[in-house]
């Protein structure tokens, strides 16, 4: 389970977040919806680690990793997909995914099978699996997202976020990645999905919240919101 409880968080004396709350139940995937500049990477980013919070605390089941390294948030089982992919370039695709699980191979997390949480992650994206001996900067922006997702499932999180999966790709590969997430839904994978395509969200989401200048102003299950005049007028082109 993820819990957050009166994040603030930003750059330098900016302040992007003005006191978040936020619960993602185990198991569920909820998914955080709004405009442009509203503060959802920001959100992510806080999360993980990759900025430290100013204020509020994040608790990763009963651990707070408020403010902990990145690095010490993964090995505590929290796995980030960021916006933009950023991918390893001059390594292979099963390199790639290898080096998502690190924390599991030097001993930091629990082991597990990694060769065959790679079979899986190569079963769940068969593009991967044709071109795993290829170099990740080669691959199209689809595969590349494919493959981010792929790596970060690999450290064997307890709790998933995904930041912009559909950004920038053709809608067939939005269909596709789409696919993924509801299969990982289907797992119970736990998951926090940052997305600027508000209407699939919805409809894969168990929970969604909507942030507006840093703060949140509207949340519920995904299905009542998918239904809500506001949320459908400023994110769905509804009327």
């Amino acid at each position: 389970m993820l819990k957050i409880t009166g994040l603030q968080a930003g750059y330098g004396k900016v302040l992007v977040l003005h006191g978040l709350d936020l619960v993602v139940p185990r198991g569920n995937l909820v998914t955080l919806i709004g405009s442009n500049g509203a503060g959802k990477t920001t959100t992510l980013r806080a999360i993980s680690g990759m900025i430290k919070p100013q204020a509020g605390q994040v608790f990763l089941d009963d651990q707070d990793i408020a403010g902990k390294p990145s690095h010490k948030i993964a090995r505590a089982g929290l796995a980030h997909s960021p916006e933009g992919r950023r991918v390893f370039a001059t390594l292979s695709v099963e390199d790639n995914l290898t080096l998502g699980a690190f924390s599991r191979l030097i001993g930091v997390r629990a082991k597990g099978d990694v060769s065959a949480d790679l079979d899986r992650a190569f079963v769940m994206f068969p593009r991967l699996a044709e071109r795993r001996k290829q170099l990740a900067g080669t691959l199209s922006g689809g595969e590349q997202q494919m493959l981010a997702i792929g790596r970060a499932l690999m450290l064997n999180p307890s709790v998933l976020l995904l930041d912009e999966p559909s950004m920038g790709l053709a809608p067939l590969l939005v269909a596709e990645v789409f696919r993924a997430i509801a299969n990982l839904k289907a797992q119970s994978i736990t998951m926090l999905l940052v997305e600027q395509f508000a209407a699939a969200a919805l409809e894969v989401a168990d929970y969604a919240y909507v942030l507006e200048n840093g703060r949140i102003t509207i949340s519920g299950k995904a299905a009542d919101l998918k239904n809500d005049p506001a949320v459908k007028a400023a994110y769905l082109g509804g009327h």
